[in-house]
């Protein structure tokens, strides 16, 4: 198995985007700047920011490798602070002020840096989050959100205190405070900004660097936090800020920051909500950095290379890891594959080829569907791999007879990039012992090309591009028996690989707001702005998985059946078949009546959705509604 942590240990070929990363940093005349690492969830940004990490920083903590300071923080570990922007400002001036070779140059100055973020924070949370929490650990005795604030409260006695945080006084008592100590928000920032650069100055580092990981897991409100945070070194002499994230969720971060009232078209460049979003990232990052996906013959050696981990010893992994890297050089297009590998003379024994070439072989023959259906995305190609590894070693301890392994690996692309085809699959071959006819056809239309006939015989998910590759590539599926293989995949058949592994953030708050939805607008704008055309199909699918989740669990919860009315209606791909699954499963009778009307106004937006009527059980709900005189 394969772990799912961040590493400096280059499989991919990243490094060179390191490098290239690192060159810019190095560059004094294009200090100050901000980098923007981007790509999507699970691409490999955490692994290229710890390789460019370790090559700047020293051997440890305290050194300071070319006077540079690096520092590395995870934006989400203040994901629980109750000011992100205020703990990030904190932890930079803190390792300043720890650090053993410069906390005697700077002295006094993070004393004062640190009380100007102290009352950026009172200026942001206002009254009710820091006077109270306050005074009650004051008069408690605990611990208080904002410690000096006890200073100006220490002059009162607990009563004449207890007074003046009672009722309405207790905003203008705050203000008072504010007002007493000069404190405005603007004069912070530039003091800030000022006591800042005089602590680079006089720590005598000629560079700061700071890198932030993982922003993307971070709730809207955490991000926006964070930005700001970095918005405040902007053009601060000596600093390189280095940001890891999915842009698709800083963008929706900004969106939502930033809205407006009233519908606008999601996919209008010049709408006021594109603008504002644009500008922002545009003011913030100056050099953006879009990572590419893995092509064939990269997933194909990132494969290779991960067997290699997993079944080799340490030193004969690194001795092909340093072959890899030396093959890098000369030859940045071709794959590093198994053939590469026993080239190396005397490296491997027999037993140790023999191992590597059964799962290396049949991988690297499937690659271009691995990379096609998976989207050459790292995090997805390991979790695959885990997957495939757990079910063959079921294989293995069930001793199922005759079992092909290429059939199961071909099985589990399409079930991670197309659940609700996987289980269609399943339905023909459950109801025809286990041998598909319509597998069969699809496999014959797809090797003469005939696109029309696959759409107008079964859809247009089945005529895309990828699919028809993943039905003319071998092993075929014509007249195999996948009984076996649906046995060993049937963990699977409720829910997608992609739903029980980490959900991507941006999903998983998107599945909460269309949940907690609070009126038909709200749901109809969600759906319009953030899911048709801004999610791409395996979003869509992992979206999807976790909905038919929720209202299997529910089914007389008329809030999660409007939600797949209006995916629907919007012709969302994939919630058709995914709504169509969830009828054919529950009980007709818990459906709420009320719906009827949801569903007579979305019909004519996609008269795909009236074949969905039919499925309703006679006497139920949904079917006397839209047969009145029908009798039970």
């Amino acid at each position: 198995m394969w772990s799912d942590n961040e590493t400096s240990e280059d499989l991919l070929g990243f490094k060179v985007h390191a490098d290239l990363l690192i060159d810019v940093i190095r560059d004094d005349t294009v200090l100050p700047v901000t980098i923007g690492v981007f790509g999507d969830w699970g691409s490999g940004k955490s692994s290229i920011l710890k390789i460019v990490y370790d090559e700047l920083k020293g051997e440890n903590e305290d050194d300071l490798k070319d006077d540079t300071l690096v520092l590395y923080f995870n934006g989400w570990v203040f994901e629980g602070y109750d000011d992100a922007k205020a703990a990030l400002l904190e932890s930079i001036v803190e390792k300043f002020k720890e650090h053993k070779l410069l906390k005697d140059k700077i002295k006094e100055i993070p004393a004062k840096l640190l009380k100007s973020v102290k009352w950026m924070r009172v200026l942001g949370l206002g009254f009710k989050k820091v006077v109270l929490p306050t005074a009650a650990a004051y008069l408690t005795g605990g611990l208080s959100l904002i410690p000096f604030l006890l200073q100006e409260f220490s002059q009162f006695n607990a009563k004449d205190l207890a007074e003046k945080l009672s009722g309405d006084k207790a905003e203008d008592f705050l203000k008072d405070i504010i007002k007493k100590n000069d404190v405005e928000e603007t004069t912070l920032i530039r003091e800030f900004r000022d006591d800042f650069k005089a602590m680079i100055d006089k720590s005598e580092i000629k560079k700061l660097v700071v890198i932030i990981d993982d922003l993307d897991r971070c709730t809207q409100d955490r991000i926006i936090e964070n930005l700001e945070a970095i918005k405040l070194f902007l053009n601060v002499e000596k600093t390189a800020f280095v940001i890891g994230a999915d842009p698709r969720i800083v963008r929706h971060a900004i969106e939502y920051r930033y809205k407006t009232d009233g519908i606008e078209n999601a996919n209008d460049p010049d709408s006021r909500n594109k603008r504002i979003v644009s500008d922002y990232l545009e003011k913030l990052i100056q050099v953006p950095y879009n990572l590419p996906k893995l092509s064939d013959r990269e997933v194909e050696t990132y494969m290779t290379l991960l067997f290699c981990k997993k079944e080799l010893s340490p030193s004969t992994f690194q001795k092909i890891l340093d072959e890899f890297y030396k093959s890098r050089k000369t030859n940045r297009y071709g794959a590093f594959g198994f053939g590469n590998i026993q080239e190396i003379e005397g490296l491997l024994s027999e037993a140790e080829r023999t191992k590597l070439s059964e799962s290396v072989s049949l991988i690297a023959s499937l690659s271009s569907i691995i990379t096609d259906g998976l989207n050459g995305n790292p995090r997805q190609i390991k979790r695959f791999l885990n997957t495939f590894t757990l079910r063959k070693r079921l294989v293995d301890v069930a001793e199922i007879p005759n079992f092909r392994i290429d059939i199961l690996v071909k099985l589990m692309v399409i079930e991670y990039s197309n659940l609700s085809l996987f289980k269609k699959i399943y339905e023909w071959q459950d109801s025809q012992s286990g041998e598909p006819k319509e597998l069969m056809e699809l496999e014959a239309l797809a090797q003469t090309e005939k696109k029309e006939d696959i759409k107008n015989n079964y859809s247009t998910n089945w005529a895309s591009d990828k699919l028809i590759k993943w039905l003319m590539i071998e092993p075929k599926l014509s007249g195999k028996d996948l009984r076996d293989y649906f046995w060993i995949s049937r963990d699977q058949l409720g829910k997608s690989i992609s739903g029980s592994s980490l959900i991507p953030t941006h999903i998983r708050t998107l599945c909460k707001e269309l949940i907690d939805h609070g009126s038909g607008t709200i749901l109809q704008n969600t759906v319009s702005k953030e899911v048709i055309g801004k999610l791409n199909n395996s979003d869509i699918e992992i979206l999807l998985s976790l909905l038919e989740k929720e209202l299997l669990k529910s089914v007389d919860n008329d809030r999660m059946h409007k939600i797949y009315i209006e995916l629907m209606s919007q012709k969302t791909t994939g919630s058709i078949d995914s709504y169509t699954r969830i009828i054919r499963q529950v009980d007709h009778s818990k459906i709420p009546f009320s719906l009827c009307n949801d569903f007579k106004l979305a019909i004519p937006k996609n008269p795909e959705i009236e074949p969905i009527i039919k499925l309703f059980a006679v006497g139920s709900n949904i079917h006397k509604a839209f047969n009145p005189k029908t009798k039970s």
